[in-house]
């Protein structure tokens, strides 16, 4: 018994020194502004990004201006609120769109329902504004050619944001608002290699995100004015979270956000695909070489959510490549960074 408290002591002493390191580290390199637009409740990724972004953040290395939503179901916003409240962050502006795209409830935004194991304030999408206002004012905020958005759900927001009118936040319509603020789109979406199926032949892969808003994803290749990095489907997919972190790693409180959500939306043992965390990952680390990158090219997405790449032209866009000597670097980062307890838990 002695030895185990001691080791809680000393894992909590890291998390301390870890928080107040990375405190001391923002000091001398600004934090990477970011904003985090989700589908947040259609798969257990994107909440183990939010922890990536939060222990980052907590590490001095971005800070979460905003979080928009494109699950358009009420429980979405209280659910973010939920993790965002877990991480003692609970004041960040939320967004939520109203498109009617993927309307159902999802298998874990139901935490939000239970305020005794997870306090939070917001009850319902109803409460919170459209997602677009919520960009336009987090973007004019900013200093000029700072901001990382990462997108790793739907293009509606963002095409929408692209097409706003000036307004009380800024003169500026949503292009030139983007051109001015924004630094990075990294975005999990597409898919720029061919995928095994359940035979073993190869197919073109239509990804989710792309062919839930079709249109939306067409007006963001076409008119997004800054440079661009996509995640494809096949880098979260031959990356997976290992589940034994799922049953070990969230054990120091009694109920934890991330680890129940991916419980809940499929149970260990399942090694689920890492494809929100990965763009994640780079949008606030894009120098650490977790990933090697394209070069420089142009995405299309055709009348049938299908992406394709091609090199040259405007080289606006670049998409990730993962090496199979690279897989054990990036799953250790994106484990012990979603997994890292909140300062003061």
């Amino acid at each position: 018994m002695k030895i185990m408290n001691l080791l809680i002591s000393v894992f909590f002493l890291t998390v301390t020194c870890i928080c107040t390191l990375s405190t001391a580290a923002g000091e001398t390199t600004a934090p990477v502004p970011l904003i985090f637009d989700t589908d947040i409740g259609n798969d257990c990724d994107d909440v183990l990004a939010m922890g990536v972004i939060h222990s980052l953040q907590s590490r001095g290395e971005c800070e979460l201006i905003a979080v928009t939503i494109t699950k358009d179901h009420d429980l979405a916003a209280p659910f973010t609120d939920v993790v965002n409240t877990f991480y003692g962050r609970g004041d960040i502006p939320i967004g939520v769109c109203r498109s009617g795209i993927t309307n159902q409830k999802g298998k874990f935004n139901v935490l939000a329902e239970n305020s005794d194991d997870y306090p939070h304030d917001l009850k319902s999408g109803k409460d919170v504004p459209d997602a677009v206002a919520v960009l336009r004012k987090a973007l004019a905020s900013q200093p000029d050619g700072r901001v990382v958005i990462a997108q790793v759900g739907f293009s509606t927001n963002l095409a929408n944001l692209l097409k706003s009118a000036p307004d009380e936040f800024s003169p500026l319509n949503g292009e030139q608002l983007v051109r001015k603020k924004v630094r990075l789109l990294s975005l999990m979406a597409g898919a720029f290699a061919q995928i095994a199926g359940e035979n073993g032949q190869l197919y073109d892969h239509r990804e989710y995100n792309i062919i839930k808003d079709i249109p939306s994803a067409k007006t963001l290749c076409a008119d997004w004015p800054t440079d661009v990095v996509w995640s494809g489907f096949e880098i979260g997919k031959n990356l997976t979270y290992p589940h034994q972190s799922i049953l070990k790693d969230y054990n120091y409180v009694d109920h934890h956000p991330l680890s129940e959500a991916y419980t809940l939306y499929n149970p260990p043992p399942h090694d689920r695909p890492t494809w929100d965390l990965t763009s994640v990952l780079h949008a606030i680390r894009p120098d650490r070489n977790y990933f090697d990158l394209s070069p420089p090219g142009d995405v299309t997405v055709a009348d049938d959510g299908l992406t394709t790449f091609t090199v040259g032209k405007t080289g606006r866009d670049r998409h990730l490549i993962l090496r199979d000597e690279q897989k054990g670097r990036a799953t250790e980062a994106l484990v012990q960074l979603s997994s890292q307890p909140p300062c003061g838990k």
